[in-house]
C-alpha cells in the first residue's frame, strides 16, 4: 500500500473508519471526505496514533450539498496531482421525508447523486493514477428499491423510508455497472459490494427498540472494512471491473441492477442533474 493515496467518504466513523484503519496500518496514505470537522479530528488523531507509515489528511464534505461536493473536488484537484482510490462510503438511512440542500429526496441525494457528482469530478485525478480504483458500497436493500424519476424530488404522496433507501442503493450498483462499462480501455475500474447488515451508525435514527433487536443480527465493521480494502488496494482486485461482491450474505443482484438500459438511462439523468457542477 505504500504511496498509495485512497480517498474515503464518510470517514470518520463506522464502515469507513475502521477501513481507513486496515489502509493507514497498512502504509496508504488515507484522506477522510468528512461532514463533521470535529469528529473528522478526532478520526484523524486515532488513525494517526496507529504508526503507520502513510499520512492521514481530512477534507470537508457534505453531501447534502452539491456546493461542498464541488468545493471537496476543487481542494482534493489542487492538492494531490493524482488519486489511486476513492471509495464511496458515506451514506444515510432515514425514517422520514427530508431534503438535501438542492431540493432532492435525502436519502437519493446523499446516497447517490452526491458520490456521482465528486466520482465524476474526480474521475481525471483517478485516471492519472497508475491504476485508479473505485469502490461503491451498494446494499443488499437495492431488491427493495426501483429508479422512480418522480420520487427524486418528491413533493406529495406517501413516503416509504426503505424504499427510497432501496432506490439510493440500486442507483449506486447501476452506476457502478455502468461506469464500468464506460471505464473499458482505461486504467481505472469500478466496483461494488454489499457490506452487510453491519453495526454502524447508518441505523443511528432507528427508534431504540428496532436498533436493540437489530444489532443481534448485525456484523463488526471490520468484517466488510477488509473487504474493501482489498478491493482498494489488493493485487487479487488488478484490473477487476464491474463486479459486485458481499461481505455477508451471498452476493445475489435483482433484475434491475443488472438491466444496462436502465444503468445507461439512470447515468444520463444523472448528468443531467448535476450538469452545473461538471
Amino acid at each position: 500500500m505504500s504511496n498509495t493515496r485512497v480517498l474515503i467518504t464518510g470517514a470518520n466513523t463506522g464502515i469507513g473508519f475502521a477501513t481507513a484503519k486496515v489502509l493507514v496500518q497498512g502504509g496508504a496514505d488515507v484522506i477522510l471526505a468528512c461532514r463533521n470537522p470535529d469528529k473528522a479530528a478526532e478520526a484523524q488523531a486515532e488513525l494517526q496514533k496507529l504508526g503507520g507509515k502513510g499520512t492521514v489528511d481530512v477534507i470537508p464534505l457534505d453531501l447534502n450539498s452539491l456546493d461542498s461536493v464541488k468545493a471537496a473536488a476543487e481542494l482534493i484537484n489542487k492538492r494531490y496531482d493524482s488519486l489511486d482510490v476513492l471509495i464511496n462510503n458515506a451514506g444515510i438511512f432515514g425514517d422520514a421525508l427530508r431534503f438535501t440542500e438542492d431540493g432532492y429526496e435525502q436519502q437519493f441525494g446523499v446516497n447517490y447523486v452526491g458520490p456521482f457528482l465528486l466520482t465524476q469530478l474526480l474521475l481525471p485525478a483517478l485516471k492519472r493514477a497508475k491504476a485508479g480504483r473505485i469502490v461503491h458500497l451498494s446494499s443488499i436493500m437495492h431488491w427493495l428499491g426501483n429508479i422512480k424519476p418522480e420520487s427524486f424530488r418528491m413533493t406529495s404522496g406517501s413516503y416509504r423510508a426503505v424504499a427510497a433507501y432501496g432506490q439510493s442503493k440500486l442507483a449506486n450498483l447501476l452506476f457502478s455497472h455502468a461506469l464500468a462499462r464506460q471505464l473499458v480501455g482505461t486504467s481505472v475500474t469500478s466496483n461494488a459490494l454489499h457490506p452487510g447488515g453491519v453495526d454502524s451508525e447508518i441505523y443511528r435514527d432507528l427508534p431504540k427498540y428496532q436498533y436493540a433487536v437489530m444489532r443481534h443480527f448485525l456484523i463488526p465493521t471490520r468484517r466488510p472494512a477488509e473487504l474493501i480494502a482489498q478491493m482498494a488496494v489488493g493485487v487479487e482486485w488488478a484490473g477487476r471491473n464491474g463486479e459486485y461482491v458481499s461481505a455477508h450474505m451471498p452476493n445475489w443482484q435483482s433484475s434491475r441492477a443488472k438491466d444496462a438500459a436502465l444503468a445507461d438511462q439512470l447515468y444520463q439523468q444523472s448528468l443531467e442533474m448535476v450538469k452545473a457542477y461538471l
